[in-house]
């Protein structure tokens, strides 16, 4: 015959407890006011496992990976989007992957200098617009290697940069001044 143990054991849990009166001795007033208590509130560190698919931009992020550049073209029109884009706007045709030149132009920029957490031990930080040979549509990107915001950048040559351990991420790539 199997002995079961007569405690359970125990642990912290790394449970904060808050708001957890209780009053030392029970009667009827003291039971009377646990219904004016207020709530038990328990902090515990929460953790999930979340699957994130690209589905059809996939070979976008892969490209970035890579150090390639995709952008999508319409077969029946020829209309290029310098970003991902399963289908074309106008037709609802579906789109080919095609690879865009690693170098290109400032149309327009802006100086960041407040943006989410991710990004705020960085700012100020500049977003252009890039525009490709070939491409109908701007590329929206960051844009370092620069100093002084300067209406020259706009029509500046620019090449891609890829980092070097992606994140999968839009911001796996950026420009700087062509050389």
């Amino acid at each position: 015959m199997t002995t079961l143990p007569d405690q359970r054991p125990e642990s912290l849990g790394g449970y904060i407890v808050h708001n957890l009166p209780f009053p030392k001795v029970l009667n009827e007033d003291t039971l009377a006011l646990l219904k004016q208590m207020t709530p038990i509130q328990i902090e515990q560190v929460y953790s999930i496992a979340y699957l994130h698919s690209y589905g059809q931009d996939s070979p976008f992020f892969a490209g970035l990976t890579n150090g390639v550049l995709l952008g999508s073209r319409d077969p029946q029109t020829g209309y290029t989007y310098a970003n991902p884009r399963g289908h074309d706007m106008i037709t609802g045709e579906e789109t080919q992957w095609v690879v865009l030149p690693n170098e290109g132009t400032v149309h327009a920029f802006t100086v960041c200098y407040f943006g989410s957490e991710e990004f705020l031990p960085e700012c100020p930080f500049v977003l252009a617009l890039i525009e490709f040979e070939g491409a109908n549509t701007l590329f929206l990107t960051r844009l370092l290697g620069v100093d002084q915001a300067s209406l020259d950048w706009i029509g500046m040559k620019v090449t891609a940069k890829y980092l070097r351990n992606s994140k999968l991420k839009p911001t796996d790539v950026y420009f700087v001044p062509r050389e």
